[in-house]
C-alpha cells in the first residue's frame, strides 16, 4: 500500500515542480561556485546546516528549538546581505555578463572535460619578471586567481586586460610607473588589472619586518584561494603566500616548480 502511495505521489509531481527543483539546484550550484575558495564558503555551509537542522526539528515538532531557529533564520537574512555584500554584487554582475556561457565550456551536464590551464603558458614570463625585479630591487605584488576570480579586488584597480608577459609586468612595477603601487591580478593568461587594493592581514603573529606588500599578500590569501607572489624591494627576495601562509626566499626555479605543479592538477 505504501509503495502504491509513493508511486502515485510521483505521478502527481507536476512539470512546474521539476523546473522549480532544477532551477533551485542551479542557483545553489552557482552560489557555491561564487563563494568557493573564499572565507564565505564556511558561512555558506553553516547556513545550509542551520536550515537543515531547523527543518528536522520542525518535522519532530520540537517547539522550542523550532521557534529559536526560525527567529534566527528570519533575522539572519538581513545579516547575510551585509556579510555577503561583495559576493552578492559579484553574483548579480555575473548574471548580466554575456560571457557566462563561454566560461562554462569545460562542463557538459555531469561530464567535466580536462582542459589545460592557460596560465601554464605564461608561468615562465612571470618567473623571469620576478627574477629580474628581485635583482633590480624593484618591489612587486602579483596575485594569481584560481577558483575565485577576485572580481571585487579587480574593480579597485586599473583594468588592463592584456596577455601576461615579462615586459608588461616589469613595466607596471617600474618605480616611476603610475601603476606600480598596489597589486597586479592575473587570471589565466590575462593581466586583469593593476594597482589593485588588497586587504592587509591583522594577524599579531606576523613578524614586524614584513612590509605592506607581504601583509597584503597574506591578507588576501586568508580570504581566498589565490596565490600571491611578493618581490621584496628592500631584500631583493621572492616569496609567495597561499592559505594565509608566507613561503619566503624561494628561488625562481622553486617558484616555477610550485606554480607548474599547482596549476597542472
Amino acid at each position: 500500500m505504501s509503495q502504491f502511495l509513493f508511486i502515485s505521489g510521483l505521478f502527481n509531481l507536476r512539470i512546474v515542480d521539476l523546473v522549480d527543483i532544477i532551477l533551485f539546484a542551479v542557483l545553489l550550484f552557482e552560489i557555491y561556485n561564487l563563494v568557493k575558495g573564499t572565507a564565505g564558503i564556511r558561512i555558506f555551509i553553516g547556513i545550509i546546516a542551520v536550515y537543515l537542522i531547523w527543518k528536522v526539528v520542525k518535522a519532530f515538532q520540537m517547539q522550542l528549538l523550532s521557534e529559536i531557529l526560525g527567529q534566527f533564520i528570519s533575522v539572519g537574512v538581513i545579516a547575510l546581505v551585509v556579510v555577503f555584500q561583495p559576493e552578492i554584487r559579484q553574483f548579480l554582475l555575473m548574471l548580466g555578463n554575456t560571457r557566462l556561457i563561454r566560461r562554462r565550456n569545460r562542463r557538459f551536464l555531469f561530464w567535466k572535460f580536462k582542459v589545460s590551464d592557460p596560465f601554464l603558458e605564461v608561468i615562465d614570463g612571470i618567473v623571469m619578471a620576478c627574477q629580474k625585479m628581485a635583482e633590480a630591487r624593484t618591489g612587486a605584488l602579483i596575485v594569481i586567481a584560481r577558483e575565485s576570480q577576485l572580481g571585487a579586488f579587480v574593480e579597485t584597480g586599473q583594468i588592463i586586460d592584456s596577455r601576461v608577459s615579462e615586459l608588461i609586468l616589469e613595466t607596471i612595477f617600474f618605480k616611476n610607473s603610475p601603476l606600480h603601487d598596489g597589486a597586479v591580478v592575473i587570471s589565466g593568461d590575462t593581466i586583469k588589472a593593476a594597482r589593485c587594493i588588497l586587504p592587509v592581514s591583522k594577524l599579531s603573529t606576523i613578524p614586524s619586518w614584513y612590509g605592506l606588500r607581504h601583509r597584503a599578500a597574506i591578507g588576501l590569501t586568508e580570504k581566498s584561494d589565490a596565490i600571491a607572489i611578493v618581490v621584496s624591494e628592500e631584500r631583493g627576495t621572492i616569496s609567495y603566500s597561499i592559505d594565509g601562509k608566507l613561503v619566503e626566499k624561494v628561488s625562481p626555479a622553486e617558484l616555477s616548480e610550485y606554480l607548474v605543479k599547482t596549476f597542472s592538477n
